[in-house]
Protein backbone atom coordinates (compact mmCIF):
# COMPACT_ATOMS: atom_id res chain seq x y z
CA UNK A 1 0.00 0.00 0.00
CA UNK A 2 1.16 3.55 -1.06
CA UNK A 3 1.43 6.06 1.45
CA UNK A 4 -0.33 9.57 0.97
CA UNK A 5 2.45 12.38 0.25
CA UNK A 6 0.90 13.96 4.02
CA UNK A 7 2.12 10.59 5.66
CA UNK A 8 5.46 10.94 3.79
CA UNK A 9 5.53 14.37 4.80
CA UNK A 10 4.56 13.94 8.78
CA UNK A 11 7.16 10.78 8.33
CA UNK A 12 10.63 12.73 7.27
CA UNK A 13 9.00 16.14 9.57
CA UNK A 14 9.11 13.54 12.74
CA UNK A 15 12.69 12.41 11.41
CA UNK A 16 14.31 16.07 10.70
CA UNK A 17 12.54 18.54 13.40
CA UNK A 18 15.55 17.52 16.22
CA UNK A 19 18.24 17.97 13.63
CA UNK A 20 16.70 21.22 12.09
CA UNK A 21 16.13 22.94 15.86
CA UNK A 22 19.58 22.30 16.78
CA UNK A 23 20.71 24.11 13.74
CA UNK A 24 17.89 26.51 13.85
CA UNK A 25 19.65 26.87 17.66
CA UNK A 26 22.84 27.66 16.88
CA UNK A 27 22.01 29.93 14.12
CA UNK A 28 20.00 32.00 16.51
CA UNK A 29 23.11 32.30 18.58
CA UNK A 30 20.59 29.89 21.52
CA UNK A 31 17.41 31.77 21.64
CA UNK A 32 15.27 28.40 21.30
CA UNK A 33 12.06 30.58 21.22
CA UNK A 34 13.18 32.17 17.51
CA UNK A 35 14.69 29.07 16.55
CA UNK A 36 11.19 26.75 17.20
CA UNK A 37 9.54 29.66 14.78
CA UNK A 38 12.28 28.95 12.13
CA UNK A 39 12.32 25.29 12.51
CA UNK A 40 8.13 25.59 12.30
CA UNK A 41 8.53 27.90 8.49
CA UNK A 42 11.10 26.02 7.48
CA UNK A 43 9.02 22.81 8.06
CA UNK A 44 5.79 24.74 6.53
CA UNK A 45 7.92 25.42 3.54
CA UNK A 46 8.93 22.14 3.19
CA UNK A 47 5.13 21.06 3.39
CA UNK A 48 3.72 23.48 0.60
CA UNK A 49 6.83 22.04 -1.85
CA UNK A 50 6.22 18.74 -0.65
CA UNK A 51 4.10 17.55 -3.84
CA UNK A 52 7.04 19.06 -6.00
CA UNK A 53 10.43 16.93 -3.68
CA UNK A 54 10.52 14.33 -6.21
CA UNK A 55 12.55 16.29 -8.09
CA UNK A 56 15.02 16.89 -4.93
CA UNK A 57 17.84 14.53 -4.37
CA UNK A 58 18.04 14.99 -0.98
CA UNK A 59 15.48 16.79 0.79
CA UNK A 60 17.06 17.10 3.95
CA UNK A 61 19.63 18.98 2.66
CA UNK A 62 16.93 20.84 1.06
CA UNK A 63 15.22 21.57 4.35
CA UNK A 64 18.56 22.69 6.23
CA UNK A 65 19.23 25.39 3.12
CA UNK A 66 15.51 26.63 3.46
CA UNK A 67 15.94 26.84 7.12
CA UNK A 68 19.09 28.74 6.29
CA UNK A 69 17.37 30.82 4.29
CA UNK A 70 15.09 31.83 6.69
CA UNK A 71 16.89 32.77 9.00
CA UNK A 72 18.70 34.63 6.94
CA UNK A 73 15.45 36.70 5.59
CA UNK A 74 14.56 37.26 9.42
CA UNK A 75 17.74 38.53 10.23
CA UNK A 76 16.86 41.56 7.50
CA UNK A 77 13.86 42.22 9.08
CA UNK A 78 14.30 45.55 11.18
CA UNK A 79 12.33 43.40 14.45
CA UNK A 80 15.13 41.13 14.12
CA UNK A 81 17.51 42.95 16.44
CA UNK A 82 14.71 43.18 19.69
CA UNK A 83 15.63 40.05 22.15
CA UNK A 84 14.05 39.78 25.45
CA UNK A 85 16.03 39.62 28.55
CA UNK A 86 15.79 38.55 31.75
CA UNK A 87 13.91 35.05 30.52
CA UNK A 88 14.23 31.95 32.83
CA UNK A 89 15.66 29.04 30.79
CA UNK A 90 13.19 26.75 29.46
CA UNK A 91 14.78 23.32 29.99
CA UNK A 92 17.78 22.53 32.63
CA UNK A 93 21.31 21.47 31.25
CA UNK A 94 21.95 17.99 30.11
CA UNK A 95 23.78 16.05 32.09
CA UNK A 96 27.82 16.09 31.23
CA UNK A 97 26.77 19.12 29.68
CA UNK A 98 28.90 22.92 30.58
CA UNK A 99 26.97 25.24 30.55
CA UNK A 100 29.82 28.00 31.01
CA UNK A 101 31.05 26.85 27.71
CA UNK A 102 27.68 26.64 26.29
CA UNK A 103 27.13 30.46 26.98
CA UNK A 104 30.39 31.51 25.83
CA UNK A 105 29.76 29.53 22.62
CA UNK A 106 26.69 30.69 22.22
CA UNK A 107 27.93 34.66 23.24
CA UNK A 108 30.74 33.93 20.36
CA UNK A 109 28.11 32.97 17.94
CA UNK A 110 26.24 35.94 18.54
CA UNK A 111 29.17 38.40 17.81
CA UNK A 112 29.04 37.12 14.07
CA UNK A 113 27.40 39.03 11.36
CA UNK A 114 24.49 36.38 10.49
CA UNK A 115 25.90 35.40 7.02
CA UNK A 116 29.07 34.44 8.43
CA UNK A 117 27.11 32.91 11.57
CA UNK A 118 25.21 30.81 8.50
CA UNK A 119 28.92 29.95 7.23
CA UNK A 120 30.19 28.37 10.16
CA UNK A 121 26.76 26.39 11.11
CA UNK A 122 26.76 25.38 7.68
CA UNK A 123 30.46 24.21 7.28
CA UNK A 124 31.50 23.12 10.75
CA UNK A 125 28.40 22.00 12.14
CA UNK A 126 26.79 20.50 9.55
CA UNK A 127 29.51 19.59 7.89
CA UNK A 128 28.87 20.91 4.84
CA UNK A 129 31.45 20.96 1.59
CA UNK A 130 32.10 24.77 0.09
CA UNK A 131 30.42 23.96 -2.36
CA UNK A 132 27.51 22.83 -0.87
CA UNK A 133 27.32 26.38 1.57
CA UNK A 134 27.63 28.47 -1.12
CA UNK A 135 24.86 26.79 -2.91
CA UNK A 136 23.08 27.37 0.02
CA UNK A 137 23.53 30.61 0.61
CA UNK A 138 23.90 31.58 -2.93
CA UNK A 139 27.38 32.77 -2.75
CA UNK A 140 31.02 32.14 -4.50
CA UNK A 141 32.64 29.20 -3.10
CA UNK A 142 35.25 32.08 -2.46
CA UNK A 143 32.96 33.83 -0.69
CA UNK A 144 32.50 31.10 1.85
CA UNK A 145 36.47 30.55 2.00
CA UNK A 146 36.71 33.95 2.59
CA UNK A 147 33.81 34.34 5.26
CA UNK A 148 34.66 31.09 7.00
CA UNK A 149 38.15 32.19 7.77
CA UNK A 150 37.01 35.36 8.98
CA UNK A 151 34.36 33.92 10.83
CA UNK A 152 36.84 31.48 12.51
CA UNK A 153 39.46 34.53 13.37
CA UNK A 154 36.33 36.22 14.82
CA UNK A 155 35.41 33.74 16.87
CA UNK A 156 39.29 33.04 18.04
CA UNK A 157 39.47 36.24 18.84
CA UNK A 158 36.32 36.75 20.70
CA UNK A 159 37.14 33.08 22.70
CA UNK A 160 40.55 33.79 23.16
CA UNK A 161 42.38 31.19 25.32
CA UNK A 162 38.97 31.28 27.44
CA UNK A 163 37.95 27.84 25.46
CA UNK A 164 41.60 26.19 26.83
CA UNK A 165 40.18 26.49 30.13
CA UNK A 166 36.79 25.68 29.11
CA UNK A 167 37.94 22.34 27.60
CA UNK A 168 40.42 21.62 29.90
CA UNK A 169 37.78 20.84 33.14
Amino acid sequence: MRKSRADEFLEFASARTGHLFRSACLLTSGDTHLAEDLTQETLGRMYALWGRMSRVDNPAGYAQTVLVRTFLSHKRRRSATERPLGEPPDRAPERGDDPALRIALLDALAALAPKDRAVVVLRYWEDRSVEETADALHVSSAAVRTRSTRALRKLRERLGGSIVEFAAR
